[in-house]
This record gives C-alpha cells, structure tokens and sequence, in this order.
C-alpha cells in the first residue's frame, strides 16, 4: 500500500524538520511549500494538508490568501498548527487576541470522544511558543480542547475536515500522538 502524501506548507515556523519528521515516522510522505508557493489545486496528490506554525501574524488575510483558497477548497483534511490553526480560524471569521507569552510545556484537556485524541488521556502535556490567542471557535467550529490559559486549544470544523492545535504537536510525547491520530483516521 502506498504511503500517504501530506502538503506541508511552511508559515514561517522553526520546526519544520521536527513536524516533517513526526509525520513521516508516522508513515506519511511530505512535501513541503512555502506560503507563496501554495498550488492552486491539489489536482489529487495529497491526501491530506498540514499547515505549519508562522512569524507572520495570522490575521494577514491578503498575504494568506492563496493558501485560505487552497484549504477552502480541497478535498482533503487539513491540520493547522499553532499559526496554522490561527489561520483557519481568521478565515472562517474568528478574531485574534494579544496574550501573555507562552513558552515551554503546558497542560491541555481534550475531547477524548474525537478521533484525534484516539492515542492520548484526556489531558495531554503540550509545547506552546505564541502570544496570540483564539477566544472562542469561529462560526461552523467546535472547541475540541481546552486549557488554563487559551479557551481555544484545539477545534474543529462542523463537517470534520478542518482540524487546529494551538500547541506545536511535532514536539512532546502526547504532540506525536494526536499527529498520530490524525494520519490514522483522517488520511
């Protein structure tokens, strides 16, 4: 059986080795574009679309424009991570917040009952490195996980095919097996 092909494409973050690795031990294979290089169509290629942390403020609907296209309209579900989701959240209408500096391990309860936290306890143990914040899931989201400081940890789309984490998932135990979660039930 062929691997899975995943789109990586890079924000700006400075782990995408780590995220590249953590999907690809976990039997994917990715290929990874930045922003501006963003296809207009996955023309069937990829099974799934992984949008990476960013030093861009998420908010940027012009300079992300291309790529909010892209997510909006294929076919395939889509994981953003950190700025990722932050992305996917200002495209569906939500408003992003300045917040205190998160850097370093933090706690996250989730919703044992989805699909992505199949491999971990309902409280998780997760990388955070932002100062932007998701107050509440936009229109046709769900928050699917929470935590002390960010009401928004994780959410997801109405239909199930987006999903976002404000944590870096490619660092941490619990991070690789929600990356798990997501290559075995949505790919």
């Amino acid at each position: 059986m062929p691997r899975p092909r995943v789109l990586v494409v890079d924000n700006g973050t400075l782990s995408l080795p780590q995220l590249r690795t953590r999907l690809e031990d976990l039997g994917s294979h990715t290929d990874t574009v930045d922003t501006a290089s963003v296809p207009s169509r996955l023309q069937g290629r990829y099974q799934a679309i992984v949008l990476s942390g960013t030093k861009v403020r998420a908010h940027d609907r012009e300079h992300y424009e291309p790529l909010i296209n892209l997510v909006m309209t294929a076919d395939v579900p889509v994981l953003g991570i950190c700025g990722g989701m932050q992305i996917l959240a200002v495209a569906a209408g939500s408003h992003l917040t300045q917040g205190p500096q998160r850097v370093g391990r933090s706690e996250v309860r989730v919703d044992p009952g989805e699909p992505l936290f199949t491999h971990v306890r309902p409280t998780v143990t997760l990388f955070q490195r932002h100062t932007l914040y998701l107050r509440q899931a936009p229109r046709g989201f769900r928050v699917i996980g929470r935590s002390e400081h960010a009401p928004v940890e994780f959410l997801r789309s109405d239909n199930g095919r987006l999903m976002g984490s404000q944590a870096h998932l490619e660092y941490r135990t619990d991070g690789r097996e929600i990356l798990r979660g997501f290559t075995q039930f949505y790919m």
